[in-house]
């Protein structure tokens, strides 16, 4: 998954605004208590990093 492919799945999720600050202050346990903007930054990718958020918002699974 291509990180605009990420972005845009958690906008749709989130809403534009929210998804930024929420990928910047909410900690995933799934991350290895990172931040998803941690945790990109350090190399995860954003299909790892959007199973750990869809896991973590209980998004439904047409959102895979």
């Amino acid at each position: 998954m291509r990180l605009t492919e990420f972005w845009t799945r958690m906008d749709d999720a989130l809403g534009a605004q929210y998804s930024r600050y929420w990928a910047d202050s909410h900690v995933l346990a799934e991350l290895d208590g990172r931040t998803v903007a941690q945790a990109l930054a350090a190399g995860v990718s954003a299909y790892d990093v959007w199973r750990a958020v869809r896991a973590n918002l209980d998004l439904p699974p047409s959102t895979r």
